[in-house]
């Protein structure tokens, strides 16, 4: 379809079955807005494109429900894919050459004839797009060019993951128009976490990619990392009665890099110990029993990081069983030990380097009071600055979100539900999906 045979459709609320699936019902007429919007900024951006085949594709961002800081030691983690995304306008042609203007940035221009890495790139979004289109190259795919308009609602620095989905939706791009779909959402993961390390530039493991990809509540064991143990859960909280809130508390993201890359440096010290790489393949009752001498060798922080990825790693499975067992209670419980956890042994809610702000254990304490016992509260993300995950009764939410932004800023607490669908491409509802 053309520019115009699209603006039709989603006029005529042909995509609105879709567009409740991927976000609420009640938001459908604005999503429909923004949608109309991006296809007119493409439709500036790429002028020659109006009466060319273009399609609309979506990725969503992720929330981290539980396995905080577990799977860079081929641990387990469950997350699930949110209903903020990433959404693309894109114009197929010929000319062996991707642009992608994301809103806010500068154009990126990606030759399909050279996707070596390039030093100069690395840190960017085009690194990303032509790691992504590399690989894809590389499996055998005919990758042709396109224009891509893109624009996102996730919050960068949130946690929620804006760069994984932003290389989920890129490889949707290619996979949907140049491979048939043929590649499946785990290894699209792979493409992106590829592009991530060797293009991009910054070490990160699979479950961003695996959950932006996936969609649906998702847990994961990466005990072998090359073919992670994935299962979804098509359930939301809704359904039992809670909602999600994410709160920015504003914090200062800067200078932390040393801190996020001190908690995986002190778990491998641990690990390196017992003559192992990874915590995972270290026995729990070994490493109890051997604290007396550790602590001769290791700090008593990097001891006590690796107590919470043995209990970390534990919960995440336990947090997978119970929601799967509609055991919610217990569930939320296991969420609120998670947030404990970090907080006593991981200690990732604040900066050592800037001990006076703690905006995150102020955002948690102020959870606590106001949701008495009920749900669940926790860091989200890395930690140290940033924002928290609160699981909060339906009845509660309009207080809360209220109680949060009175402390932090007008529209720092989202509130979110898990998304189904990871990385698609938007079809009519008379089109075959």
């Amino acid at each position: 379809m053309n520019v115009e045979d699209i603006l039709v459709n989603l006029r005529n609320g042909k995509y609105d079955s879709q567009l409740g699936e991927l976000y609420e019902t009640s938001t459908v007429q604005m999503q429909r807005i923004r949608y109309e919007n991006a296809i007119k900024k493409f439709t500036q951006q790429f002028p020659q494109r109006i009466n060319s085949e273009i399609a609309i594709f979506s990725a969503p961002g992720r929330t981290e429900i539980g396995g905080n800081h577990t799977d860079h030691q081929h641990g387990c983690v469950l997350a699930a894919a949110v209903n903020l995304d990433v959404i693309a306008v894109v114009g197929f042609h010929d000319e062996k050459t991707i642009r992608v203007k994301s809103e806010g940035h500068d154009i990126d221009v990606i030759a399909l004839d050279d996707t070596a890495v390039l030093d100069g790139e690395k840190g960017t979004s085009a690194a990303l797009i032509r790691g992504i289109a590399s690989q894809f190259i590389e499996m055998g795919v005919d990758v042709k060019g396109f224009d891509a308009y893109t624009t996102s609602d996730i919050l960068s620095g949130s946690g929620l993951s804006s760069s994984a989905a932003f290389e989920i939706l890129i490889g949707t791009i290619i996979n949907c128009h140049c491979n048939n779909g043929k590649t499946d959402p785990v290894k699209l993961a792979r493409i992106g976490q590829y592009a991530e390390n060797v293009y991009y530039g910054k070490k990160c493991g699979l479950m961003d990619q695996a959950v932006c990809a996936v969609g649906g509540l998702v847990f994961i064991d990466f005990n072998d990392p090359e073919n992670p143990v994935i299962r979804k859960h098509d359930a939301d909280l809704l359904e039992y009665g809670y909602e999600l809130c994410i709160t920015d508390t504003k914090g200062n993201h800067s200078e932390l890099t040393e801190e996020y890359s001190a908690i995986s440096d002190e778990m491998k010290q641990i690990a390196e110990y017992f003559g192992c790489k990874y915590l995972r393949d270290v026995d729990e009752s070994e490493f109890n029993r051997s604290i007396p001498g550790l602590r001769k060798s290791c700090s008593d922080r990097a001891v006590l990081r690796a107590m919470h990825f043995f209990e970390e790693n534990r919960r995440a499975q336990r947090e997978s069983a119970a929601f799967q067992e509609e055991n919610v209670e217990y569930f939320l419980s296991l969420i609120q030990q998670s947030g404990d956890s970090s907080e006593v042994l991981l200690q990732n809610l604040y900066s050592v380097k800037r001990p006076t702000e703690q905006a995150i254990p102020l955002a948690i304490v102020v959870s606590k009071r106001i949701l008495n016992g009920k749900g669940a509260v926790r860091i989200h993300g890395g930690g140290f600055a940033g924002t928290i995950q609160a699981i909060v009764p339906r009845m509660e939410v309009e207080r809360y979100k209220s109680e949060m932004e009175a402390l932090f800023g007008e529209g720092c607490c989202y509130v979110l539900r898990f998304r189904r669908a990871g990385g698609i491409q938007l079809k009519t509802n008379m089109e075959v999906r």
